[in-house]
């Protein structure tokens, strides 16, 4: 059990932040998923970015809270 909370607790950290990660730069560089892709769905105004950048902030806010009730419950029981 004490291994399997652990990997999930290094699991949801990590979806935390490259889920962070990606957020940052599609703030910075708002074209690199047209780049990447080679299409532009939005058709130049924005909106794509716009979603992409408010549902990685709810994914890294979703799994740093995961992440950080799982420490708590390491923490409570007494290893980490």
């Amino acid at each position: 059990m004490l291994v399997h909370s652990r990997t999930r607790f290094w699991i949801e950290t990590a979806l935390a932040v490259l889920a962070a990660v990606l957020m940052i730069v599609t703030l910075i560089s708002r074209e690199w998923i047209e780049l990447l892709f080679g299409v532009d769905p939005d058709g130049g105004s924005g909106a794509l970015e716009s979603g992409v950048v408010t549902t990685l902030l709810v994914i890294s806010l979703t799994f740093s809270a995961l992440g950080y009730v799982e420490w708590k419950r390491q923490v409570a029981v007494g290893t980490r």
